[in-house]
């Protein structure tokens, strides 16, 4: 099983680990894509101020632009502990064991604007950049990833995903038909039985299955498996519409 992650806008600084290194990433096969897209930032961020209107910054997140400007030589942290927010929150990768992480890195990937697909454990630095900003001289993000990724989850060849992204990361990089999965959304029921989307329990409640899914490290391989899992652990899912699964805040 492969798990897809949606990525922070906010993340923790600093790191301990090298610089960005592209091609040491996991799904490798997205190190032009990477590059290019590391490069056309950095070159972005020697304009201050077409940089914040680019970027739609705010007068007090331009320390952001620096941030930027040093991709390739800030100091780097797996991109599990990288991202903060609620469903980082609710992941709390930091308070796992040395065995749950290890399964994370084998079994869940962050989809991120500037370097695509990363697996969990991957060293990143820390960046400014959305799923929807096209940077100058560049197509734009879905035509940058989309096919790529879809190839590289494609080469990879995972026995299912269980795809948690957001619908805006979903684009740039759809999961390929050959590869089972299953898109998850999250809902509440109401007193009355209706059931309606969530936003910010959203995030919380895939943090919150990917904790538990790193702590029980089971052993699925369809959509199937998946169910039969959540069923015995307690977590209320159900299916959606077609290619998805609801799950129950």
């Amino acid at each position: 099983m492969l798990i897809l992650l949606p990525p922070s806008e906010t993340k923790r600084p600093g790191g301990r680990g090298r610089p960005l290194d592209s091609s040491a990433l996991a799904f490798a096969a997205l190190a032009p894509q990477r590059d290019a897209v590391v490069d056309a930032l950095v070159a972005l961020s020697a304009d201050e101020d077409r940089a914040a209107r680019v970027l739609k910054l705010g007068a007090t997140q331009r320390g952001e632009i620096a941030v930027n400007a040093a991709l390739r030589q800030a100091p780097t942290m797996p991109a599990i502990d990288r991202y903060t927010g609620v469903l980082f929150d609710a992941l709390d990768a930091g308070s796992l064991d040395g065995t749950e992480r290890r399964w994370l890195g084998r079994h869940a990937a962050i989809h991120s604007a500037p370097f695509g697909l990363v697996g969990a454990l991957d060293q990143i630095p820390a960046y400014r950049l959305g799923a929807a900003v096209s940077l100058p001289a560049l197509p734009s993000p879905q035509r940058v990833w989309a096919d790529a990724v879809t190839a590289a989850l494609a080469a990879e060849a995972p026995s299912f995903v269980l795809d948690l992204r957001s619908e805006a990361y979903a684009a740039l990089g759809p999961v390929p038909p050959s590869i089972a999965s299953v898109y998850v959304r999250v809902v509440s029921e109401r007193p009355d039985g209706a059931v309606r989307a969530l936003n910010h329990f959203n995030k919380h409640a895939k943090g919150a299955l990917t904790r538990r899914l790193a702590q029980d490290r089971p052993r699925v391989s369809s959509v199937r498996g998946f169910v039969r899992w959540a069923d015995a652990a307690g977590v209320r899912v159900r299916p959606g519409a077609d290619g998805e699964l609801e799950l129950f805040a």
